[in-house]
């Protein structure tokens, strides 16, 4: 589908975003940022979770996501299940609807084909599918863009997530192993490539923009840094395939981290407890309430820029949520892994800090505080190393964006071709 001639092109951005996810918040910013560099005369809107939020933060029109306003909640009574049915209808005559008013659909980033989380299919796989199949049927170009993908176990849901997959007009992943992975499950990506995350093409925070109540780093010794580590936690329960031993992943998870906070407030270091979604508070006041020290306060922030400005302030930062990990490392700040997806170790090899993960299924103080001793003494070095692969990423992503212009603006790049031509 191709505007006419002098008509704003349409585009439409789409996701859980709004909901609380500060990560996938990230990803819309890079987005509009980008939209509103190289084609400011774009009209753009949104699908997405939290439409009221978007609105507020990004200033562009937004419409709820789902029709039933109780989707993501279990539905047990009657009534609720047979609402939660009738919204399956209503919301695919409401996304086909929503995807015919515009020419240019984009999922920005996000682990949209992937399921390392608990996930329905019949929730957010089923509206993905629902959208790159209007987009096919309507001609309206649907683009994934950087978005994380993994095997999928359960059979709906990988038959949803492949099927999105093949209808988008326009598809690159955020790492090697999402692209590996798609394959896997039957999706042609002869012409898919790999780029960075979209975090790395939002700003780094400036050094007079950092907070801390705690003051600055404190000086760098023989045997490392000794100033404030920033600790992102998580609502950890382990991955779509762990629903039979959630609680005692998560316990065993937080029960670690306990142990781990205990130690460094033990030898006097200040600790920032960071989150990375809404979800997330439970854990942070688990760990206050067992942790009671003047050393360990807890940071809120709205955004990742927040996060940034928090970890930039950092001598150390041990994280688990993908998007918090990219914030450390976008900022310089050694960072430990707790990984619990292919995703995690694929950024940490990335950006040259492979050696510094750890396992969040099995979380174990003692090896975390050997590694993060470790880290720290290489601070130094990994820092320039730092420096070195986050240029390289805001390269290639450059190339991203020149790459989402000729496949979803082919018109508006002739029309500016002949405008710039003498």
């Amino acid at each position: 589908m191709t505007p006419a001639h002098g008509t704003p092109v349409r585009v439409g951005v789409f996701g859980l975003l709004g909901s609380g996810n500060l990560g996938n918040d990230g990803s819309l910013e890079a987005v509009l940022g980008y939209l509103r560099a190289e084609h400011p005369e774009a009209v753009v809107d949104a699908l997405c979770g939290g439409p009221e939020a978007v609105t507020a933060r990004f200033g562009i029109p937004a419409t709820r996501l789902h029709w039933y306003r109780g989707e993501y909640r279990t539905a047990s009574r009657a009534g609720a299940i047979a609402a939660k049915g009738l919204g399956k209808l209503v919301d695919a005559v409401r996304t086909a609807a929503w995807v015919r008013r515009h020419d240019v659909v984009i999922v920005p980033g996000m682990g949209v084909l992937e399921a390392t989380l608990p996930l329905r299919p019949w929730g957010f796989p089923y509206s993905l599918f629902l959208l790159c199949a209007s987009g096919r049927l309507l001609r309206t170009r649907v683009a994934l863009v950087s978005v994380g993908a993994a095997t999928i176990g359960n059979r709906p849901t990988r038959a949803l997530v492949r099927w999105s997959a093949r209808l988008a007009a326009y598809r690159s992943y955020r790492d090697a192993q999402s692209r590996d992975a798609m394959r896997a499950m039957g999706v042609d990506t002869t012409r898919d490539e790999v780029y960075p995350d979209l975090a790395f093409a939002l700003p780094t925070p400036p050094a007079g923009a950092l907070p801390g109540p705690s003051g600055p780093s404190g000086p760098s010794g023989p045997s490392g840094p000794s100033g404030r580590v920033c600790l992102g936690v998580m609502a950890f329960h382990g991955g779509n395939d762990d629903r039979a031993r959630a609680e005692e992943i998560h316990r065993r998870y937080l029960d670690g981290t306990i142990r781990f906070v205990r130690a460094l407030v033990e030898d006097g270091r200040p600790v920032r407890l960071l989150t990375g979604d809404d979800c997330d508070a439970p854990v942070v006041a688990a760990i206050l309430d067992a942790v009671d020290s003047p050393l360990v306060t807890a940071a809120e922030a709205a955004s990742l820029a927040d996060l940034m400005q928090e970890m930039a302030a950092a001598d150390t930062v041990v994280a688990i949520r993908y998007h918090n990990l990219i914030c450390a490392l976008k900022t310089g700040t050694p960072v430990l892994a707790l990984c619990y997806a292919a995703k995690s170790d694929a950024l940490m090899d990335r950006m040259g800090l492979g050696a510094y993960r750890h396992p969040a299924r099995e979380v174990d103080a003692d090896r975390l505080l050997e590694q993060f001793r470790a880290l720290e003494k290489r601070s130094a070095e990994l820092r320039h190393t730092l420096a070195e692969r986050n240029l390289a990423a805001a390269r290639q992503l450059e190339h991203q964006f020149t790459a989402l212009d000729a496949a979803l603006f082919p018109a508006t790049d002739h029309a500016h071709a002949l405008r710039e031509a003498p």
